[in-house]
């Protein structure tokens, strides 16, 4: 079977047999306690609340309550496949997407999920979550696979994206997903393309960049302008319309997999441990490398001026100064 894995934050073909453990009338393996549970890959992190929320292989979910600095395994995770993306909207009601097309619903912060939607005839994994509220929400993932609810996720309903124009079908990956908060919703895919919707993942338009590779994350700028990552170092900027847009020079040519922006911060994180930061919203960057160059996969921002990230090896916070910068 081929399908795309989503795996250090950047997608790979492979070509390899999986069975779900709960084929062929099976029920779904609990994701298993792990003394290691902190190390293990993790490809999603978000916050519930002031509690930090992580996903990862194996069904392996994270949850600090002291702002990152220590973190235990939820024990309420109903499957082991791999988790690749986080949603909350409160510090209570959240949900988590994955492997055979895997939402999961918790409603404690993260303590204990439910299963709200899987498939077990085919791995389509969704990459991407976002609620927008309490009862709408939306994710994406493998071959234009689009799903999106409108009561909490009780009932989820698979969208049919149009083909791109001049196309005959669409079968674009969605990678990743990131909102301006004002209802606008922005889907990172293949081939440098871009896709919004207005009504809360119902509906897309195709928004050209200019870039013919894979974009992996992206984020809404103070300003309202879009940045952008992907292959290569590649990191764009474009007006809020995304009519025009800027290359923001890297000498780093490690792809980027995660763009968070909060206040006048931003935070670009990537393979080899690759870390780009801007104070301005946007508007200019430095560029610094972990110590370690652990390939780094989720990141996140703390109020205090501490910066959080995740890595195939798991937590892989930076030092202190690394903010500074």
């Amino acid at each position: 079977m081929h399908y795309l894995k989503r795996v250090m934050g950047i997608a790979l073909l492979a070509a390899m047999p999986m069975v779900a453990p709960w084929a062929a009338g099976l029920e779904a393996v609990p994701a298993a306690p792990a003394a290691n549970a902190a190390q293990a890959m993790m490809l999603g992190a978000g916050k519930a609340g002031e509690r930090v929320v992580a996903v990862g292989d194996h069904g392996i979910v994270l949850l600090s309550d002291d702002q990152g600095r220590s973190y235990r395994q939820a024990h309420g995770v109903p499957l082991s496949s791999t988790l690749t993306a986080v949603s909350f909207v409160d510090d209570r009601h959240g949900w988590a997407v994955g492997h055979w097309g895997a939402i999961l619903a918790s409603e404690d912060g993260g303590e204990t999920w439910t299963v709200q939607r899987i498939d077990s005839d085919v791995d389509r994994p969704l990459f991407a979550v976002h609620f927008f509220d309490r009862q709408q929400g939306v994710a994406v993932g493998l071959w234009s696979l689009i799903m999106t609810t409108d009561d909490g996720g009780r009932t989820w309903t698979e969208c049919t994206l149009q083909p791109q124009p001049g196309g005959s079908r669409a079968d674009l990956n969605l990678l990743s997903l990131f909102s301006d908060g004002r209802g606008a919703v922005y889907a990172t895919a293949e081939h440098g393309k871009l896709l919004r919707s207005d009504d809360r993942g119902k509906t897309w338009r195709y928004l050209e960049t200019g870039y013919q590779g894979s974009l992996w994350s992206g984020a809404v700028l103070p300003d309202g302008r879009l940045l952008v990552g992907g292959q290569r170092g590649t990191l764009l900027r474009g007006t809020p319309d995304a009519s025009t847009w800027q290359r923001i020079p890297l000498t780093s040519r490690s792809s980027i997999t995660a763009i968070q922006a909060e206040g006048k911060r931003v935070l670009v994180a990537g393979l080899d441990g690759l870390l780009v930061n801007s104070q301005d919203g946007g508007t200019t960057f430095g560029e610094a490398r972990s110590d370690d160059g652990v390939s780094l996969t989720a990141a996140l921002m703390q109020g205090d001026g501490r910066t959080l990230l995740f890595s195939r090896h798991g937590v892989s916070e930076p030092p202190p100064d690394r903010n500074s910068r």
